[in-house]
C-alpha cells in the first residue's frame, strides 16, 4: 500500500510471490482466460464488479455450488491475510489511529486503580494544613530500607496521593515537603502483606521565618549609649564612677558627649558633698590659708569647687575636644596582674586618642596645670606661685594613678550597674 510515497506491505508481497501487474486484485494466481476477460470487458467499457460487490450481491443462503460460480473469478483472500495493493495515487479511506482507539478505550471498561496483592501493599493519604485546608502540589518521598525502596510522587489538586506495589516487612518513612510549611515526617510503617495502609492526621505548619537582621547604628549612637551607661555607674550606688568605661568596644565621644559628660559629673549632688567634705578636712589643716571660721570655710568650699570645676571642663572636655582624646579610663580585666597594673599606673600619662591609637595624655597633664594655674587667682597670695601649682600637680597626678589601680582591681566590683551590664 502507498502511504504518501512510501510502500509499505512489502513482507507481505514476499510471502505471495510476485503479483501480476493485470491482476488488480493482487492475486498470485494468473490465468490466462481471466486477463482476457477483464480485457474484453474493459474493451468493451463494461464495468466489472469487483469481488467485494460479488459478494454483496449474493443473497444469504446456502452457499453456491462450484456449477454457478466460475472458478476463475474465486474472492481473493481478505484483508487480513493478504493486503490490497494501491497503485499509483490512488487512496484508502482508512479508520485512522485515534479514531481506531477512542473506539477501543470505548470498548474497554475503565481502569481502576490498583489493589494490593498477597505480597504487596499501599500507602496513601491526604495532606491538609493545621486549618484543614487541603495542599496540593507537596513533593511526597517514601523512604525504605534499601535504595530502591525510595519512591517518589506529588500530591494531586485534592491533596491526595498514594504509592503501589510496596514489599511487606520493610521499614517505610514518609517525608512531606511544601513551599511556605514546615516539613512533615511519619512515623516509622511495618507494612503487612495485603493491606491497604492509610496515613492519617498530615497537617502542616506554617514555617517559621528565620531572618538574621544586622544593624549597624552609627558611632554617634553607641557612644551616646555608653555615655548613658557611664551615668549610672556609682561606686556602693552612690559616688559617681563615670568616667570609666568596661565595655570591650568602647567608641570615641564626640565633642558634644565630652561636654555633656563633663556637666554631668561637675553638677552630681555628690560632688557638691565630696567638695563639702574636703573643705572642712582642709579648714581643720588651714589649708589654703584663709583662717577660721564659716567664712573662712565658705571660701575654701568656692575655691574647692572652683578647682574641681576647671579640673573637669579642662581636662575632660575643653582640651580632649580640641586634641582629639578621650578623657575616661579603659578597663583592661583580661591578662596578668602585672600587665593590667602597668595599664593602670601609665594612664595620666598615656591615653587613646579618637583616632583609636595611644598618645601622650596631654588632656589630663594639661588640664591639671592648667587648673592649678588658675587657682592663682582666688587663693590666698601665701598659697599662690609656680611651684605650687607644680606640686599640686604632682599631688593630682599620683591621685589619679592610684584612682587607676583601683579602678582595674576594686571599684568595678563595687559599682551594681558596671557588675549587671558587663
Amino acid at each position: 500500500m502507498l502511504v504518501g510515497r512510501k510502500l509499505v506491505g512489502g513482507a507481505s508481497r514476499k510471502k505471495y510471490g510476485k503479483v501480476c501487474r493485470m491482476c488488480f486484485g493482487g492475486s498470485p494466481i494468473c490465468l490466462f482466460p481471466r486477463k482476457a476477460l477483464w480485457v474484453c470487458l474493459l474493451i468493451l467499457g463494461i464495468p466489472l464488479p469487483t469481488p467485494r460487490a460479488l459478494a454483496q450481491e449474493q443473497p444469504p443462503g446456502p452457499a453456491t455450488t462450484a456449477k454457478n460460480a466460475p472458478s476463475a473469478l474465486q474472492t481473493p483472500p481478505t484483508a487480513p491475510d493478504l493486503p490490497a495493493e494501491v497503485s499509483g495515487n490512488q487512496q484508502v479511506a482508512a479508520e485512522s489511529p485515534s479514531e481506531a482507539g477512542k473506539n477501543q478505550d470505548a470498548a474497554q471498561p475503565a481502569q481502576s486503580p490498583p489493589l494490593p496483592t498477597a505480597s504487596t501493599c499501599i500507602v496513601s493519604g491526604t495532606i491538609t494544613d493545621v486549618n484543614g485546608s487541603i495542599v496540593p502540589g507537596a513533593n511526597v518521598v517514601l523512604e525504605g530500607a534499601q535504595r530502591e525502596d525510595r519512591r517518589t510522587t506529588i500530591a494531586d489538586q485534592t491533596g491526595a496521593f498514594q504509592f503501589y506495589g510496596l514489599k511487606a516487612g520493610i521499614p517505610y518513612q514518609v517525608t512531606i515537603v511544601a513551599e511556605g510549611l514546615e516539613d512533615w515526617k511519619s512515623p516509622t510503617i511495618l507494612l503487612e502483606p495485603g493491606r491497604y495502609f492509610l496515613l492519617t492526621d498530615i497537617k502542616l505548619k506554617v514555617s517559621r521565618l528565620v531572618t538574621s537582621v544586622r544593624v549597624y547604628a552609627d558611632q554617634e549612637q553607641i557612644a551616646t549609649e555608653q555615655v548613658q551607661i557611664a551615668e549610672k555607674q556609682r561606686i556602693f550606688g552612690v559616688i559617681p564612677n563615670f568616667y570609666v568605661t568596661y565595655d570591650p568596644n568602647p567608641v570615641p565621644l564626640t565633642t558634644k558627649l565630652k561636654y555633656k559628660l563633663a556637666l554631668k559629673a561637675d553638677t552630681d549632688v555628690m560632688t557638691f558633698v565630696g567638695v563639702a567634705f574636703m573643705s572642712a578636712l582642709y579648714q581643720a589643716g588651714d589649708i589654703p590659708n584663709y583662717g577660721q571660721g564659716w567664712d573662712a570655710y565658705g571660701k575654701r568650699v568656692a575655691a574647692g569647687y572652683a578647682d574641681t570645676t576647671s579640673d573637669i571642663f579642662l581636662g575632660g572636655a575643653i582640651l580632649p575636644s580640641l586634641l582629639h582624646q578621650d578623657p575616661r579610663y579603659f578597663y583592661q580585666g583580661a591578662g596578668t596582674t602585672k600587665s593590667r597594673m602597668i595599664h593602670a599606673l601609665s594612664s595620666p600619662f598615656i591615653c587613646r586618642g579618637d583616632n583609636g591609637k595611644n598618645q601622650v595624655n596631654f588632656s589630663s597633664m594639661g588640664g591639671d596645670l592648667a587648673s592649678g594655674a588658675l587657682s592663682n587667682l582666688y587663693y590666698p597670695q601665701s598659697d599662690r606661685g609656680p611651684g605650687l601649682v607644680f606640686l599640686g600637680f604632682g599631688v593630682t597626678t599620683g591621685v589619679r594613678a592610684v584612682n587607676a589601680v583601683l579602678q582595674e582591681f576594686v571599684l568595678r566590683k563595687l559599682s551594681p550597674s558596671a557588675r549587671s551590664k558587663h
